[in-house]
């Protein structure tokens, strides 16, 4: 019984996909999302006058950590040796909101989408958790792969 996915065996079981006899190649990973909240949110984690302090450093930290455990959270992922993470922000008053972008990058044996997926989504969650004492409302969205590069796949970039 072949499924087509990976992460499924001749009989339909879950398994870790076995990338041992991949070549280490050097891979990057790219993710982007955004947080929407009011103007008047913005404005203050713009000017770091929310309660709970340094919204973008404290979320940034969040993001990097989180990257480097994602293989604790996603049961079928591997530990990896991250080489290089960063979570960046960009504050657009015509959302109004905060994107955020976090890129992932090791040389291995497989990808690093998960890694920068979490970085991106936890980086967003603490965002959220920081500004959510004036307002309750923001809303998380279109997080996505932009890049990747590296492996058997080769380059993708989202249209």
């Amino acid at each position: 019984m072949s499924s087509g996915f990976s992460h499924m065996d001749g009989d339909g079981s879950i398994t870790m996909v076995d990338v041992g006899d991949k070549k280490d190649t050097r891979r990057t990973a790219i993710v982007r999302g955004k947080v929407e909240m009011a103007p008047a949110t913005l404005d203050m984690l713009v000017k770091q006058a929310l309660p709970k302090g340094d919204v973008l450093t404290t979320a940034k930290v969040a993001g990097i950590q989180a990257a480097k455990r994602t293989w604790e959270l996603i049961p079928l992922c591997h530990p990896l040796f991250l080489s290089y993470v960063d979570v960046r922000f960009t504050v657009d008053e015509s959302l109004p909101g905060v994107v955020v972008e976090a890129e992932a990058r090791t040389t291995g044996q497989t990808g690093v989408e998960m890694e920068a997926l979490v970085a991106a989504q936890v980086a967003a969650m603490t965002i959220y958790d920081m500004c959510k004492a004036v307002q309750k409302d923001i809303v998380l969205r279109d997080c996505r792969l932009v890049y990747k590069s590296g492996g058997k796949s080769g380059e993708f970039r989202a249209c």
